[in-house]
């Protein structure tokens, strides 16, 4: 059950769900076991929740997450709060992947992250005999193939909602519960600070890319990095902030411990680039007149107080509830 808020027409417009695979109960079932089980990893230590963590937001704490063979992975781990609601459908930081179930494969086949391919994938899990109820319940028989097991994992990453912080709460009395700190941060959020530019709707993300100047030049190309076009380079995609206190470190490079130093930096140190986003830059166009305006990175200058009433808003977005409920957790019992 949703709140209201979060049945509202923008809201439902942001659902990436295609009709062809309607979250069920049964598939998101045999999603959350296949999301937590080492058979699909190439030796047996790795699932998808090693780099999805739900007590961290279903990230990763790590700077970079460490595959089946002990390597690091390119890119911090992102959270998957919410993930149904990212209405552009394209996933990974440099959003390669055309749709949800394009991107869970992914990992599965990479080199450094659970190294299988999809036909060892699918001749491990045929070999499991519990998930042939599974199988059945989900789509009909037991038949096990790379699409159904990519069509149970996404059903099981748009069941992550998140509809219980701080936030939601308020919601319907204005915000009646937060304190005075947190009014402030959300008024900062929604005004000077300019964070709602990027990190729009109750869902805290954009139908969009951007360069968030991070770097002049960067070390990681980002969406330009797949479309080989220089105006894409450093743009890459914006995650949501629901569950943004529990999924430190931040950015793609996961160069940022914390939300405090993720503020000071939108107030103080983003980099010029060719590509950085409008909603981060001074100036504009010509005033009758007037001589052009300088343009260059934004500099908020928000003092202390400000700075900490914005990262006590940002942990209103969390929700308790989600990262710790059972039915987003661990059916296995591995132990140590």
């Amino acid at each position: 059950a949703l709140p209201l808020h979060l049945l509202a027409p923008p809201i439902l417009a942001q659902d990436n769900t295609p009709a062809n695979n309607p979250i069920t109960d049964a598939g998101a079932t045999l999603g959350r076991v296949l999301f937590y089980d080492k058979r699909l990893s190439a030796n047996n230590s790795i699932s998808c929740s090693s780099c999805h963590q739900q007590q961290h937001g279903f990230s990763d704490p790590r700077q970079f997450s460490i595959g089946f063979q002990g390597g690091a992975t390119g890119r911090n781990s992102m959270g998957l709060t919410n993930a149904r609601y990212h209405q552009r459908g394209h996933f990974f930081w440099d959003e390669r992947a055309a749709t949800l179930e394009d991107q869970v494969l992914g990992p599965i086949q990479n080199d450094v992250e659970m190294g299988l391919t999809l036909t060892e994938l699918v001749s491990k899990v045929s070999a499991e005999e519990f998930y042939h109820e599974l199988f059945t319940d989900a789509f009909g028989d037991q038949t096990v193939t790379s699409r159904r097991i990519s069509r149970a994992l996404a059903q099981f990453v748009r069941s992550i909602i998140s509809a219980e912080s701080k936030y939601d709460l308020g919601r319907p009395t204005n915000f009646s519960n937060f304190t005075a700190q947190e009014n402030l941060g959300r008024a900062l959020f929604n005004g000077r600070g300019r964070c709602v530019t990027c990190h729009g709707s109750d869902n805290f993300v954009p139908n969009n890319v951007f360069n968030n100047g991070l770097e002049n030049p960067y070390t990681d190309p980002g969406v330009g990095g797949i479309t080989g076009r220089p105006q894409d380079i450093g743009k890459f995609k914006v995650t949501t902030l629901r569950n943004v206190a529990l999924t430190a470190p931040y950015m793609h490079d996961g160069r940022f411990p914390t939300l405090e130093e993720v503020v000071e930096f939108y107030n103080s140190q983003i980099v010029d680039h060719p590509n950085l986003a409008p909603q981060l830059r001074t100036g504009g166009p010509p005033r009758p007149g007037q001589p052009p305006q300088p343009s260059g990175p934004i500099r908020l200058n928000l003092n202390q107080a400000e700075r900490n009433a914005l990262v006590a808003f940002l942990h209103t977005l969390t929700d308790p509830n989600l990262a710790a409920d059972p039915k987003y957790s661990d059916p296995f019992d591995y132990g140590d």
